[in-house]
């Protein structure tokens, strides 16, 4: 079958939940806040304890060593974790798309000898986006990927996803409470209530 899928999937505030996102598929997620929609993203990612299963390309999450699904799994969290002083120190030294990524993304090569404390807060969310990448994940899960980002980034971002995913067939699992940015650009848009996941009924105007 290939792609992403759970089955059962659960805790505490959600679930039991199954889906399947296919090779190159963009299923968008919305649902009101506290509804569990990154508790999802974190389960699958197998980043906080949980019920049921993962597959990725028919391979489970149970027969996999944590950090290896998490690198296959790649999840990018609203908030970015920065453990280094310089943005370079969190990528690797040798990539070849890199300098590409960094010039759609809107940087030059120098921002890799930046400090991280000077870096804004979108310009983290970028930059967290290409150490993602640069892990060759085979599934996205993107957690408010463009949220504090303007226009013109924000439609950087969406276009270094889309290449990544067209060019790889990613399945990516999308939170946005975005609803333009849903339609845009949702194969299917999924919402949370009460635990569970159901058709978004999104305003077609």
């Amino acid at each position: 079958m290939g792609g992403l899928r759970v089955q059962g999937l659960g805790n505490a505030l959600f679930g039991p939940i199954d889906l399947a996102v296919g090779g190159g598929e963009r299923v968008f997620l919305s649902g009101p806040s506290g509804c569990g929609k990154s508790l999802l993203l974190r389960a699958i990612a197998d980043l906080d304890p949980h019920r049921g299963e993962a597959w990725l390309d028919d391979v489970p999450r149970s027969r996999l060593p944590a950090p290896l699904w998490r690198r296959r799994v790649g999840l990018l969290p609203a908030e970015s974790a920065w453990w280094g002083e310089s943005v370079g120190e969190h990528l690797p030294a040798t990539h070849p798309p890199l300098d590409d990524w960094l010039s759609v993304l809107g940087f030059g090569p120098e921002v890799l000898d930046w400090p991280v404390a000077r870096l804004s807060t979108g310009e983290r969310q970028r930059l967290a986006l290409l150490r993602l990448l640069a892990q060759s994940p085979r599934a996205l899960l993107l957690d408010e990927a463009t949220a504090n980002l303007d226009p013109q980034n924000c439609a950087r971002v969406e276009g270094l996803i889309e290449d990544y995913r067209a060019a790889h067939r990613t399945p990516v699992l999308w939170v946005s409470h975005d609803p333009a940015q849903r339609r845009r650009l949702g194969d299917r848009r999924l919402s949370i209530r009460d635990g569970r996941l159901e058709p978004e009924d999104i305003d077609p105007s």
